[in-house]
């Protein structure tokens, strides 16, 4: 062991060797463990301690190396110490990981007939363990697309589950990251027309122990154990035995993407670890500096503060914590290309004090880094059991939010059982003004959707009355009961073909409502293919044909209303605008009748039909060149009741005879959406046409004669 630096956490390598850097203050001294591929461990001890870091320099130790370490330090369950040197601890900073957990006594730091007492067992040979990698790779020719947020489409989806079933893609590549980048699977996401992908937990994450020995697994990756390294798990490369090839797999990953215009957003997972609450195992950070890592509980150190829901949340007031996140978001840009992030929980990195702070320091490390203040920043704004837990409209200017009273909102609407839920779906339609409005941002604030991996999916929104979860092993308590679901008086699979034309219906209707609503859609992958779980609205254990995409079952007409609905959405600027639709001059709400909604009419319970015109000359963006970017003007008639309506087309801008009134899209038709052309007849101002039960039809100005 030869002086290294502190400066660099993590290892890396170098010419002549590799410097190991770990950062615990608690610690009495850190065994650096080398293992070779039998599992015969050399252990050198770090001797330099410099601001809070343990650091050496290992001659020739170069990439593919395994390692792990070991904790010397105090141990004192009572207290919140776990320093236990038996336990083998990840890198924290592992840029790439090997090998899973093997569940027994042995990864525990307690001895499991006494947890007052400190086990005694080794964890060697059953943990990860990290790997020295290079992560260099040749960025020069990669450009990336840089999407507007009123431009983009997102595209919720599972780098395995997408490709696992796809038939053109090779069996050796499905379910991975190569499989993702194959031209099979962006053709689709190409043809889809999204502008990017939101990949759900891609960094090294593992099953709990109550999953594993009831055979399911943690399918959608919200366990996370490496904060750096991509998961093995979805990795051809890793199946092929090419130590550390995940790693630039992701990155070629990226670069496919990128070359095909489709960005990269992250799911990550900031706000708690895998290792659970204080009965949980010693993998990493529990036992490297538990204090540091994790909120304790000042009453009782031996348990943790629980914001997450998971047993432990991540201790962002601590620095070394803070450092570890920002140092992670920064690699993720920087050496493997990623677009922006979705953060999981992100109420919870804002807690100082036990409550949320706007002006948190995590914000403004963020809002002030080079880096990440210039890619797309995504927040899930709640958190668990607290009661400023949903901070809805409440991110920095720079964030956009998942908006869940969006989702809500449709969902009751078009359930069709709830009254008084007109003038609520206007505003969300809209771009949620109420919420976004007050602190100034833009539309673009709230990421709009209906449907996410957590939950329904689309068909199954339509087919179920109640969640159907017992194949999660939780007797059904598991999921939410708040669905908002309703299933055509048939639960479940129907060959009725009038229930089948009533749930495709209803499906096009939200699809239809969600595109042309101001703000970021965003799609729940297979929604489009009409992929069902079967009634499972929390598939978060289900690494099987519950989650992944049925391809040869794909429904080829929803398909092609979906493709057809956002090729509309991207040809026409006026869906685009980075303008409410409540600022003055732009819109006008219409009764059927044709008059203007006043404010006793929004109020009427029973009303479940307007009419929406959206001017598209009133303050237009420009485009690359500073021209102004005119469209034509939108009428988009909706009818949410369960009878027809005869709207009269109302009459517009002062000029009856300016315009008439095209047809491209009606949601109780089959066909898709017309995109460039005129489909039908067109209406003249004051004409009355009649809308079918629970859909919206959508109209485009074309100049009179």
């Amino acid at each position: 062991m030869w002086p290294g630096t502190h400066v660099r956490l993590g290892s890396t390598p170098e010419p002549g060797g590799t410097n190991f850097a770990l950062a615990s203050e608690v610690a009495h001294a850190v065994d650096l463990c080398l293992f070779d591929e039998s599992g015969r461990e050399e252990r050198l001890r770090l001797v330099d301690f410099d601001n809070g870091v343990w650091h050496g320099f290992v001659p020739g130790v170069g990439v593919g190396q395994r390692y792990g370490y070991r904790v010397h330090g105090p141990w004192d369950r009572a207290r919140g110490l776990r320093c236990n040197p038996n336990k083998v601890l990840l890198d924290p900073y592992a840029r790439a990981v090997a090998g899973e957990v093997a569940w027994g006594p042995e990864v525990f730091d307690y001895d499991w007939a006494d947890p007052s007492r400190a086990s005694a067992l080794d964890s060697a040979g059953r943990v990860p363990l990290a790997l020295v990698v290079d992560p260099t790779f040749d960025w020069e020719l990669d450009h990336r697309p840089g999407h507007a947020y009123a431009d983009s489409v997102l595209y919720e989806v599972h780098v395995k589950g997408f490709t696992m079933r796809h038939p053109d893609v090779p069996p050796e590549l499905r379910g991975t990251y190569a499989g993702l980048a194959h031209p099979a699977a962006i053709g689709h996401l190409t043809s889809l027309g999204v502008t990017a992908v939101e990949l759900l937990p891609v960094h090294q994450h593992i099953t709990a122990s109550t999953q594993a020995h009831a055979g399911l697994a943690n399918y959608w990756g919200y366990n996370t154990l490496g904060f750096f390294a991509p998961h093995d798990g979805y990795s051809a490369a890793s199946r092929a035995r090419w130590v550390g090839g995940q790693v630039r797999e992701f990155q070629q990953m990226v670069h496919a993407l990128h070359t095909h215009g489709l960005e990269v957003i992250l799911d990550v997972v900031y706000n708690h670890t895998a290792e659970g609450d204080q009965f949980g195992p010693s993998l990493c950070f529990r036992g490297i500096d538990n204090h540091g890592y994790y909120r304790v509980d000042p009453v009782d150190p031996s348990r943790y503060l629980d914001t997450t829901g998971t047993g432990n949340s991540y201790n962002v007031d601590e620095h070394k914590t803070l450092r570890l996140i920002m140092d992670s978001l920064r690699y993720w840009v920087t050496h493997m290309g990623v677009d922006g992030f979705r953060f999981d929980l992100a109420t919870a990195l804002a807690r100082e004090d036990g409550t949320f702070q706007r002006l948190a320091a995590f914000f403004a490390l963020v809002d002030q880094d080079p880096v990440l203040s210039r890619v797309k920043l995504i927040a899930e704004p709640w958190d668990v059991g607290q009661q400023d837990s949903y901070a809805i409209g409440a991110f920095p200017d720079t964030w956009s939010e998942w908006n869940g009273r969006y989702r809500d909102t449709l969902r009751t609407f078009w359930q069709g059982r709830q009254p008084g839920v007109l003038g609520e779906l206007a505003t969300r339609v809209a771009g949620s003004v109420d919420i976004f409005g007050p602190s100034r941002r833009r539309p673009h604030a709230s990421i709009n959707f209906v449907t996410c991996h957590d939950g329904f999916t689309m068909a199954d929104l339509v087919s179920y009355e109640r969640k159907h979860n017992e194949a999660n092993g939780e007797d059904n308590r598991d999921g939410t009961d708040d669905n908002r679901s309703w299933n055509h008086g048939v639960e479940g699979p129907s060959d009725d073909p009038e229930v089948l034309a009533a749930r495709a219906r209803d499906v096009r209707a939200v699809l239809m409502t969600l595109l042309l609503s101001r703000g970021v859609p965003m799609l729940l992958g297979g929604d489009e293919l009409g992929r069902t779980q079967l009634g499972n609205n929390n598939a978060y254990c289900q690494d099987n044909e519950v989650s992944w995409f049925d391809w040869a079952g794909a429904d080829p007409d929803l398909l092609a209303f979906t493709r057809a609905a956002v090729a509309m959405r991207r040809a026409h600027p006026v869906l685009r605008r980075r303008r409410y639709l409540a600022d003055p001059g732009y819109s006008v709400w219409f009764a059927p009748d044709g008059t203007a909604m006043s404010p006793s009419t929004w109020q009427q319970p029973g009303r479940r039909a307007v009419a929406v015109f959206v001017d598209g000359t009133v303050a237009p963006d420009r485009d690359a060149v500073g021209r102004p970017l005119l469209d034509q003007h939108l009428l988009a008639l909706v009818n949410g009741s369960a009878q027809p309506v005869p709207f009269v087309i109302p009459v517009t801008n002062g000029s009856p005879g300016a315009y008439r009134w095209a047809l491209q899209c009606d949601t109780a038709d089959l066909a898709p959406p017309a995109v460039g052309g005129v489909a039908g007849v067109t209406r003249e101002p004051g004409s009355s046409v009649l809308v079918a039960p629970r859909s919206l039809q959508v109209h485009w100005s074309v100049p009179a004669g």
